[in-house]
């Protein structure tokens, strides 16, 4: 079998800064805590060059929408249902295949941070990558959780990013205004009551680093806490 020797950065941004995660084939070699924005220019791992590049943008204007239901010309009119848009906000989708579905978001923030960090971190052919949802990854990484229960969020900015599946079945894909973590584990062990899966025989994976006090927290009441 031919071993997975390829570099990776994946990078989070978020309004208040950025963090980022250094993969050597499928190892997690480095991992940051939240950085100010203002480190990003003296950042030494944003300033070497990787195989594979992935910056993400907590936004929480974003929103899944069966394929079957999908109209192209009605995207900004499917994502205004669940979340509030100003007049300049650009829409986009995605195609999430997996779950036969599209994924509606805005990346109009007011934040040029995600954009700063993409011409920072070229990908292998020297062009900028784009910048993608947070809940992209999220439902992307959900596909590689071994455990029948898939637990996986990402908290900054006072949103959770919470994705909830059970074998192949994705059963929530939503952003919660949580203004700090007690309220985001309010809405998290509020999503797995309604849905009855049970935290106790349940792993959560998160994308955003986690304070200590945080991950402790969870501890309580999952099997385990891990990064992804």
């Amino acid at each position: 079998m031919e071993q997975n020797t390829k570099t990776g950065i994946s990078i989070q941004v978020c309004l208040s800064g950025y963090s980022f995660q250094i993969r050597q084939g499928d190892a997690v070699t480095a991992r940051s805590p939240w950085l100010a924005a203002d480190k990003v220019f003296t950042c030494s791992e944003l300033q070497q060059r990787y195989d594979e590049v992935s910056v993400s943008l907590l936004t929480p204007k974003a929103a899944l929408v069966p394929e079957v239901f999908f109209d192209p010309a009605a995207a900004r009119a499917a994502l205004e249902d669940v979340v509030r848009l100003e007049p300049g906000d650009t829409v986009s989708s995605l195609a999430v295949p997996a779950f036969a579905a599209r994924l509606v978001y805005s990346l109009s923030l007011g934040e040029t941070l995600s954009a700063t960090v993409a011409r920072m971190v070229p990908g292998p052919e020297g062009h900028a990558p784009a910048v993608l949802p947070e809940m992209y990854f999220l439902l992307a990484e959900s596909e590689r959780i071994p455990e029948y229960n898939r637990i996986l969020a990402s908290y900054a900015d006072g949103y959770l990013h919470l994705v909830l599946g059970q074998g192949r079945n994705l059963l929530l894909a939503n952003v919660f205004r949580a203004p700090d973590f007690t309220t985001a584990e309010y809405f998290l062990f509020l999503s797995l009551k309604k849905l009855q899966l049970n935290p106790e025989v349940s792993s959560i994976y998160f994308r955003t680093p986690l304070s200590e006090e945080e991950e402790l927290s969870l501890y309580r009441y999952f099997k385990s806490v891990e990064q992804v």
